[in-house]
């Protein structure tokens, strides 16, 4: 083994996905992509929004099972589990994840593309409540949105494999609950909410009154000293000074920890590393970004040359090319 290659997020974009594989020296033997000295590490986010979701799946999960790669848990797996499973209250069931109009239109490009599929989109979700919620291997650290040592110290007490069991995604509705919690934190990451009246108007068509705050600002003093997504706030208010409420609301990952890849965060622009010790991998490759992956070998002060990526071109869509999986 010469280390690892991390992967961000996929969503749906199967064809670029197989593109970036090839791209670094992996090739498909018994339908299954492989490399005969690395392994890849799927920071999560596999589904939604993509024309070729049940291709990204399938490649990562073959992968997977063959031993070829790991993967963490991403949001959008979790809100599809929450999405389709439902509870008891009183004498009737609800969705664990009420089905809202925001709630459907995020899913609804994985449920059409599963539509023809019930069987295996069962399975899948089967598969989805195998997905650790983080990893520690070889001396690097990954989860999808944030590294909290506290709450996952929590869930690891009653889940030292860190995967969820059905009762902990039952109880991660309740925001009281420590599940709710390390689910939130671990993989959607800390926000800040907006000052009344104010809102983000997203790129990608949603209206938001909170905005993504990073975890590596060792003393942070205003809201520009933690925002970290694409789209602006609004106004002047990255000169806002945080209060002692919304400093409380975020983790900190010290520069002296071991190296820590997330995705989550709809970077833009050429891959580069936020903090010594830090890669973000999500480069809106649903967007027409980059579909990124770091080549890790070993190394303890990340290097942003080992960056490897993809443009995910504007005819994602188009037909299979001869060396995709056949799913049937």
């Amino acid at each position: 083994m010469e280390g690892y290659d991390l992967i961000g997020d996929v969503h749906g974009c199967g064809a670029t996905l197989a593109a970036l594989l090839e791209k670094l020296g992996y090739h498909q033997r018994g339908g299954v992509y492989r490399h005969p000295r690395r392994k890849v590490i799927f920071l999560g986010d596999l589904i939604d929004r993509g024309p070729r979701i049940r291709l990204a799946v399938d490649i990562a999960r073959r992968m997977v099972e063959a031993g070829e790669a790991h993967i963490v848990m991403g949001n959008h797996e979790y809100n599809a589990l929450a999405y389709c499973r439902q509870r008891r209250v009183g004498n009737e069931h609800a969705w664990l994840r009420e089905h809202t109009p925001r709630h459907n239109r995020i899913i609804k490009e994985t449920l059409e593309q599963y539509r023809d599929h019930p069987s295996e989109w069962e399975d899948t979700l089967a598969w989805f409540m195998d997905i650790p919620l983080m990893l520690e291997i070889d001396g690097i650290r990954i989860v999808h949105a944030c590294w909290d040592q506290a709450l996952i110290d929590a869930f690891r007490r009653d889940h030292p494999d860190g995967k969820m069991s059905e009762a902990f995604l039952e109880q991660s509705v309740d925001s009281d609950s420590l599940a709710y919690r390390v689910l939130d934190r671990l993989t959607r990451g800390s926000h800040i909410p907006l000052p009344p009246g104010m809102e983000i108007h997203s790129g990608d068509g949603f209206t938001r009154r909170s905005f993504r705050a990073h975890f590596w600002a060792r003393r942070p003093r205003t809201y520009g000293d933690v925002i970290f997504q694409p789209d602006n706030l609004p106004n002047d208010l990255e000169l806002r000074p945080l209060d002692e409420e919304e400093r409380n609301r975020l983790s900190y990952y010290p520069p002296d920890e071991p190296p820590l890849f997330i995705g989550h965060y709809w970077c833009e622009g050429i891959p580069a590393l936020p903090a010594p010790n830090i890669a973000c991998l999500d480069y809106s490759a649903v967007k027409f970004g980059r579909l990124v992956a770091y080549r890790w070998s070993g190394e303890s002060c990340l290097d942003a040359n080992r960056f490897v990526w993809v443009r995910v071109p504007r005819d994602e869509q188009a037909r299979p090319r001869p060396w995709e999986i056949d799913f049937d």
